[in-house]
């Protein structure tokens, strides 16, 4: 497909800006606005629940979503070697199995995904859009929906709290949909020399033993552990140098434009997942980010280190706004929990700290994260108060030496 033609496509299946929703042209309303997620901690990305479609609660218990996910990839890959795509087939499996649930998500975080996979395959079936394209867009926004979803289940854990069966069965059907995104955990490991996998497993078994113990505190520790290590691992997806598609997707583009596109479309689709947060922290840099993965945009202007900079002054914000909430609920459970929140989220960019600041700095960093972490946790605010103020003047640092 000439570039021409690819970038005119593109234009009319997405929106320039943070909200990358499907224009107006293909839906014939408003283009949506994605609005600010609420600041409790148990919602910063998400809307508060909406009333769900009947549709998720049928299909959640008769669908087998590993199975069919598969399924509708498998036939999709068959775009990479040249071979025919049945597009109705994958249609039929995405309107039967999962378009309740992406709707059910799409109500809650005014999102427009349904639209976006339902433009996708269409194109892909008349042939205006890539049809290598069009899997990465079905692929990556499929894993933002299970792993929003995993989101879901967790709200639903909170707010059953006093059901312990009910618990049970949440927290299963959240281990189920993070089963679906644990090969892609695998990959970011593969490629990153991280130790994701292990560190998500040990999330989910804190979680466990919390819900055993009728501990509520120890359960919201254990599900930030498991959600900030998805969003490590869809930001080393992403904006990591050298492994992210940031990165991948420049350097294609000096040999392949057009498997450039395809990487660049994988980029802004994983992207997709973390965007919210870091719009609500970072709006600038979430803005930078989304127009270098934005397809309309020329892949061989697309700048990784210029990505990279924007994540890393992104989340090392959210980690001083998370410390920043923490001091303000002081002795509450969210002082805690937004304290874990900030080390996590140092965690996230850790290597890049680690590269502007050197390892010794980065060490002290980690240690006075963790310290201040035991401060909230034993209310003590006299220990705590001198080293949260230390860990937003380093952070600050790191914002500046990315800049």
């Amino acid at each position: 497909m000439k570039k021409r033609e690819l970038r005119r496509i593109f234009a009319k299946f997405l929106m320039v800006g943070a909200s990358a929703t499907l224009l107006a042209a293909c839906n014939g309303g408003e283009e949506a606005k994605q609005s600010a997620a609420p600041t409790e901690e148990t919602a910063k990305e998400e809307a508060a629940p909406a009333e769900e479609p009947a549709a998720e609660e049928a299909a959640t218990e008769e669908v087998n979503y590993a199975q069919v996910f598969e399924e509708a990839k498998a036939e999709l890959d068959k775009a990479k070697e040249g071979k025919e795509v049945d597009f109705d087939k994958v249609t039929e499996l995405y309107t039967t199995n999962f378009q309740g649930l992406v709707q059910a998500r799409d109500a809650e975080l005014e999102s427009k995904h349904d639209e976006q996979i339902t433009a996708a395959l269409a194109a892909g079936k008349d042939g205006s859009m890539d049809k290598v394209v069009v899997k990465q867009i079905f692929d990556k926004l499929m894993q933002k929906v299970f792993y929003t979803t995993m989101k879901h289940e967790f709200t639903e854990v909170e707010e059953n709290w006093a059901d312990k069966e009910v618990v049970k069965a949440e927290v299963e059907e959240a281990k189920e949909f993070y089963a679906i995104l644990q090969s892609t955990v695998e990959k970011r490991d593969a490629a990153n020399g991280t130790t994701m996998v292990d560190v998500i497993a040990g999330g989910f078994a804190e979680i466990d033993k919390a819900v055993e113990a009728d501990d509520l505190l120890g359960f919201k520790l254990g599900k930030q552990v498991v959600d900030k290590t998805m969003m490590k691992t869809f930001y080393l997806a992403t904006g990591a140098i050298p492994n992210g598609y940031a990165t991948k997707a420049a350097e294609e583009a000096k040999k392949d434009e057009q498997l450039a596109k395809v990487e660049q479309a994988e980029g802004w689709a994983f992207y997709q997942s973390i965007s919210t947060y870091l719009t609500n922290h970072s709006p600038e840099d979430a803005a930078l980010i989304e127009k270098q993965f934005d397809l309309q945009t020329d892949v061989k202007t697309l700048d990784p280190v210029q990505v990279n900079k924007a994540f890393v002054r992104g989340f090392a914000q959210t980690a001083i706004d998370e410390y920043k909430e923490s001091i303000e609920a002081w002795g509450e459970d969210k002082s805690v929990i937004t304290a874990l929140e900030g080390a996590l989220f140092i965690d996230v960019i850790g290597q890049d700290i680690k590269a502007l600041i050197g390892e010794e700095e980065y060490a002290k960093l980690t240690e006075k994260a963790q310290k201040y972490l035991e401060a909230a946790k034993a209310k003590d605010k006299a220990a705590g108060e001198p080293l949260v103020k230390e860990l937003e003047a380093t952070l600050q640092s790191v914002i500046e030496k990315a800049k």
